[in-house]
């Protein structure tokens, strides 16, 4: 998955039909067309430079 920032735009290109698969499964969950959008909010926290600490970065689905 390539991720591009620009400025407070965020860009995901999935890479493989995997990952087009798993994008398409969040963006259903984020995205309702009907009613009000959820939002993406951090949760932890993403150190990728540390091996003690997490290399993941983790998200909760939050109702606006």
């Amino acid at each position: 998955m390539r991720i591009k920032l620009d400025g407070t735009l965020v860009e995901f290109s999935p890479e493989n039909g995997s990952e087009v698969e798993d994008l398409s499964a969040l963006w259903d969950i984020v995205v309702d067309c009907v009613k009000s959008n959820r939002k993406l909010v951090p949760v932890g926290e993403f150190i990728p430079a540390n091996p003690d600490k997490s290399r993941v970065a983790r998200f909760n689905i939050e109702d606006n």
